[in-house]
């Protein structure tokens, strides 16, 4: 049966709002103006402390002070990870339609693993996952293949299906050599046509009868 892992952030939940919350409240504890959520969102993607990196460039903060910067982020976002944050439409669905016709879920996401645990917690999802690895689960983080090779490789052995919505998604399937499913109502920024995938779906609904439909490719 085909193993199937996800990303979280824009692919299952819409938690931007919440990343902003913390991204503007270090803002407002150095005296700084927050940022826009389209902005927040723009820079989503590549794990935490890429994201305040662009934050504080953003708002030309010296970086030196990445750090303690990231580590105050983290502070406010682990305090209220999940107060913003919403499932995508059908996700909790299809999820539980995938486990009873016998498919393995696993996670693969760069948000740190302890929000990662805390949102599907919050959301009544962990007991669906059985391996959730985060972006310090890990020394390296998606793009590089090793971070869902990794994940994949903690799953039982058999076909493997990737699904994301963003350019790092598609790139971290395309360099591991396995198939990807493009969610298109997330974080992407480039046109859907331009990311190398397998299937699209703006539905959450569909997706379990789009993964039965995949050539089934042994894992590596």
């Amino acid at each position: 049966m085909t193993t199937v892992v996800f990303d979280l952030d824009g692919t299952l939940v819409d938690s931007a709002p919440d990343i902003r919350a913390a991204a503007n409240r270090m803002l407002a504890d150095q005296g700084l103006e927050p940022l826009d959520l389209p902005t927040i969102i723009s820079f989503v993607g590549n794990g935490l402390p890429k994201l305040v990196e662009r934050v504080m460039q953003a708002r030309g903060l010296d970086m030196a002070d990445h750090p303690r910067l990231s580590q105050l982020t983290l502070d406010h976002y682990n305090a209220a990870a999940s107060d913003l944050s919403a499932l995508y439409p059908g996700v909790r669905i299809a999820l539980e339609r995938l486990r009873v016709q016998g498919y393995t879920l696993g996670l693969c996401t760069n948000k740190p693993e302890a929000p990662a645990r805390h949102i599907l917690d919050h959301f009544g999802l962990s007991d669906l996952f059985l391996v959730v690895v985060g972006g310090d689960t890990l020394a390296v983080k998606k793009p590089d293949p090793a971070h869902l090779l990794r994940t994949f490789d903690q799953l039982p052995e058999g076909p493997r299906v990737y699904v994301g919505d963003s350019e790092v998604d598609a790139e971290t399937a395309h360099r591991a050599g396995v198939p990807f499913l493009l969610f298109t109502e997330g974080y992407r920024k480039t046109p859907a046509e331009a990311l190398p995938h397998s299937a699209r779906f703006s539905d959450f609904a569909a997706l379990p009868d789009l993964i039965a439909t995949l050539p089934q490719r042994k894992s590596a």
